[in-house]
């Protein structure tokens, strides 16, 4: 952004999505959701009246999207297309040469792009996370996304933000008013509070979570799930299909949820919930792993005594 007038303060990223998608969206527009989803970028959409969300599955484990699928779903109506990176629940991490791809497709077609960037500092293995608005001729088509609540432990501050375009930010600014007046002034100060935080404490953040990835990735591991890592975000979502002709109680999601609360004592949530054909999602959970060390090596070695 190069003035105030590109940038919006919302209630939290989620607030400041519905926001960008009631300033851009019309009747008759037709959006393009990569899946596994966000469930609450699918959910927002689902509620506005005319809108037709049009779905494009990423192929497992790594989760890397169909450019072929996805050209073959834009059409004249698309208006846009919303990429999360890293992505919840697959950890998924963009990398700049699938962002340029998706850019030409969004020039050829005139569509804007919608992200939501806010697991931006929790990215492992060396990746960094590369913002799209940022790439080349993006900006004027993007509406950047994000927030402070994952970023500085404090989920419960509904405080985010919006970067694009001055005419699209207006726009936005008289969709937040009219839905939330405005983001609650001591969230707003308090967070400027810690937004001088020098680069010590992402690194700090970074490594944690990292650390505590590899608690849940090597406890699930050991109990028979199957999965890439994850490049981004604090989530792992696990297949579990082979343990479903192994053992009884997985046979899908929501039996495989219960089966885990029951026998281990951990929480899941089903895979179905982030597709657009539950089938799709039958044999997956999504684990999170934003804990604390103690609670999370409890949960860990509760589900390598019940599955290991």
């Amino acid at each position: 952004a190069s003035s105030i007038d590109e940038v919006m303060v919302g209630v939290g990223a989620t607030g400041c999505y519905v926001t960008a998608a009631h300033a851009l969206l019309d009747p008759g527009d037709e959006v393009i959701l990569l899946e596994p989803f966000y469930g609450y970028h699918r959910n927002v959409l689902a509620l506005m009246e005319g809108v037709r969300i049009r779905y494009v599955p990423a192929e497992p484990p790594a989760w890397t999207p169909d450019f072929e699928a996805l050209a073959a779903t834009f059409s004249e109506r698309t208006k846009a297309v919303v990429l999360n990176t890293p992505g919840n629940p697959s950890g998924k991490v963009w990398s700049r040469p699938e962002m340029e791809r998706l850019l030409r497709l969004a020039e050829r077609h005139d569509a804007y792009v919608l992200t939501d960037e806010i697991y931006e500092y929790m990215t492992y293995d060396g990746r960094e996370h590369r913002s799209f608005g940022a790439l080349p001729d993006a900006y004027e088509r993007t509406v950047t996304i994000s927030g402070f609540s994952k970023t500085f432990n404090m989920t419960g501050w509904r405080l985010g933000y919006a970067v694009g375009p001055a005419p699209i930010i207006e726009a936005m600014g008289l969709v937040n008013d009219l839905n939330y007046i405005c983001a609650p002034a001591p969230l707003q100060h308090g967070v400027a509070e810690a937004l001088p935080m020098d680069a010590s404490y992402y690194e700090n953040l970074q490594r944690d979570y990292a650390r505590r990835r590899r608690l849940l990735c090597e406890a699930l591991e050991d109990a028979g799930f199957e999965f890439a890592r994850p490049e981004g975000a604090y989530y792992v979502f696990a297949g579990f299909e082979e343990l479903a002709g192994e053992r009884e109680g997985f046979v899908d999601g929501q039996a495989a949820s219960d089966t885990l609360i029951h026998e281990a004592g951990v929480a899941a949530i089903p895979g179905a919930s982030f597709f657009e054909e539950p089938e799709r999602g039958r044999y997956y959970l999504r684990f999170c792993f934003a804990k604390e060390i103690p609670v999370l090596r409890q949960a860990c070695e509760q589900l390598r005594s019940a599955f290991a």
